[in-house]
């Protein structure tokens, strides 16, 4: 499976931190932020705003709860509850990070104004019930089935034409055979031969009509990627099915640290209010034990919410890259299938104007018919004699 190059950017002019650059399947430079998730195809400025980490590290960890003098009197900083009361600015649905409305720097198209795959299938989508929901790359992969199966029923479509040709050729052919009228002399006599014969001329046309069907517009539509491809599909649906697999053990792992971190602070806080009412003989070691341990789930709550991160940027990149190479199927297909459409109707143009040649020689001869030659050649052939009749003499 491909995957989009990642580049730091490290010359002369690198770009300001959290930005990465990336190339897309055509070749483009785009570049994303990997905190907020913003795209754009514009280098960002060395002045653009660094991305904030979700919950930031400092000198002092913010998990750790009461002063660092390690007094008994000392009561537990605001600090202790800001990483659980910091105000909200994104949201997971599915085990995915997406920003909330109005909030963080806004989100630019990869591909502005093209109505790209790559820009709005990041997000599930609920069943018409409402019980479950698709993946938004699930519905890229349903769109690449449903042109395969449109592609079968047009070539399908073409089967039931070319039968209807045979069927008229068969038909056109019987037809010319026919004894009717072939008595008929003259030039119309010729004309009229020469119409039968037409028939059987334009059933050789639509013959060959048929065949042409069969082997430039019905076979490379039946053919055109053949039983691999949806094998091909398999293994997008896979690929990108592992990651979002991945997606949510990480953040399993995250809701299962941040709960570690719950716990730990709410510890910390009773054994701090206990020693300062004297509820309890806890001494100040097992106060720094207890600020130890939140400062140790702090730091493991970072770590999860790094791999989060890290996992989820690794699913962005693969869903830019895959949706685009879907994208490009999308188009091959419909520019085949425009292709042999196309050939259809130059073929069937190029009928009309082999049927139009076979009636030709038919126009001319009727213009040649004439009832006065006609009535000639039938009299020589046909007379009983030229001698009239005369009065009976006495």
């Amino acid at each position: 499976m491909s995957s989009i190059t990642a580049r730091e950017e490290t010359d002369s002019h690198p770009l300001p931190p959290g930005w990465r650059s990336y190339t897309s399947p055509e070749g483009l430079r785009y570049y994303v932020n990997s905190c907020s998730k913003e795209t754009t195809w514009r280098r960002p400025s060395s002045s653009a705003e660094a991305p904030q980490r979700p919950l930031a590290r400092q000198n002092c960890s913010p998990y750790a709860g009461g002063s660092q003098s390690g007094t008994k009197t000392s009561r537990p900083t605001e600090t202790t509850h800001v990483a659980l009361r910091k105000p909200t600015i994104n949201k997971q649905i599915n085990c995915v990070t997406f920003p909330l409305p109005g909030e963080g720097p806004e989100q630019q198209l990869l591909k502005p104004n093209e109505w790209s795959y790559c820009d709005y299938f990041w997000t599930d989508k609920k069943d018409p019930q409402g019980t479950t929901s698709v993946a938004g790359f699930e519905v890229l992969l349903q769109k690449q089935l449903k042109g395969k199966q449109m592609q079968k029923e047009m070539a399908e479509f073409i089967h039931e034409r070319i039968k209807i040709e045979e069927e008229y050729a068969k038909n056109l052919s019987k037809l010319s055979l026919s004894p009717l009228a072939a008595q008929e002399e003259g030039t119309l006599g010729e004309a009229w031969t020469q119409l039968k014969k037409s028939l059987h001329d334009e059933a050789e046309v639509h013959l060959k009509f048929s065949n042409k069907l069969h082997s430039e517009v019905e076979k490379p539509l039946l053919t055109f990627r053949g039983d691999n491809f949806k094998k091909d599909l398999k293994k997008y649906d896979h690929h990108i099915a592992d990651l979002r697999k991945q997606l949510a053990s990480r953040y399993a792992g995250v809701e299962k640290a941040r709960k570690a971190l719950a716990d730990r602070q709410k510890d910390l806080e009773v054994k701090t209010q206990q020693l300062e009412i004297k509820l309890s003989n806890k001494t100040e070691e097992d106060i720094k034990k207890a600020r130890r341990k939140s400062t140790q789930a702090g730091d493991d709550l970072m770590r999860c919410v790094d791999l989060y991160n890290q996992t989820q940027s690794k699913w962005f990149e693969e869903m830019v890259t895959t949706s685009m190479e879907l994208e490009k199927l999308e188009v091959d297909r419909i520019e085949w299938i425009q292709q042999h459409l196309r050939q259809y109707t130059t073929l069937r143009h190029e009928t009309d104007m082999f049927n139009q040649s076979t009636v030709e020689p038919v126009d001319q001869l009727l213009q040649n018919v004439d009832p006065a030659k006609d009535r000639e050649l039938w009299v020589k052939e046909n007379k009983t004699g030229e001698v009239r009749p005369v009065d009976m003499d006495i």
